[in-house]
């Protein structure tokens, strides 16, 4: 939990609370099935716990925000988000039911009142949201079609409504295989630590791909 305060010091003691619930939540279940790699379980709150919440260094989400998370595995980037923005709707989507099956104990668990986790295929759901978040499910040429039609035409957060994308190394030539704009965000501009050298945030703005 030290490295979550020593970047997020203004958490609530109900934030807290929560936060330092999540590694024995996901220690137990990680011996029934693998939730999280074996070899990041010693990394837990700094590999993903910490890598969600990353998001948050670039974007505040506004009370009120509809947040679908695409592929969310065992509940990331979406449940450390839920906790630090407990007024906006959290939807986690995975195909795989063991995975979303986590995430629902997880959730209820943490009371968790604005996270609604849902086996389902993103490209089926007919739902419309501000933002999608998403930690390296795929290409990003892959996920594009899974996100159309998906997202609200008002606009009333800072960013533009858009994409928020969890990548590791260089994303230039992934993320021109699709003529969009977006905008990277290098996670060692606000971690220190070795494993985020070559993590970044991409935003890309769906303002026009309607």
């Amino acid at each position: 939990m030290d490295i979550i305060l020593k970047y997020f010091p203004d958490l609530t003691a109900k934030q807290i609370e929560q936060f330092s619930q999540l590694q024995d939540l996901y220690a137990n279940w990680n011996e029934k099935i693998n939730v999280i790699s074996r070899k990041d379980v010693d990394h837990f709150y700094e590999r993903h716990v910490l890598h969600a919440m990353s998001i948050a260094k670039v974007m505040q989400f506004e009370p009120g925000t509809k947040v679908l998370d695409i592929g969310t595995g065992g509940g990331f980037p979406g449940i450390p988000l839920a906790i630090l923005f407990p007024d906006t709707h959290f939807h986690l989507v995975d195909s795989i039911g063991k995975k979303i099956s986590v995430v629902k104990d997880v959730v209820k668990k943490l009371k968790l009142s604005n996270v609604e986790a849902q086996q389902v295929r993103a490209e089926s759901l007919v739902r419309k949201y501000d933002f999608i978040v998403s930690r390296a499910v795929t290409r990003f040429a892959n996920f594009l079609p899974w996100v159309k039609g998906k997202f609200k035409k008002e606009d009333f957060n800072e960013f533009p409504n858009g994409i928020f994308l969890l990548k590791g190394g260089d994303i230039d030539e992934e993320m021109e295989e699709r003529n969009v704009s977006y905008v990277t965000y290098h996670l060692d501009d606000y971690f220190t630590e070795e494993f985020f050298e070559t993590k970044k945030i991409v935003f890309v703005p769906w303002e026009g791909k309607r």
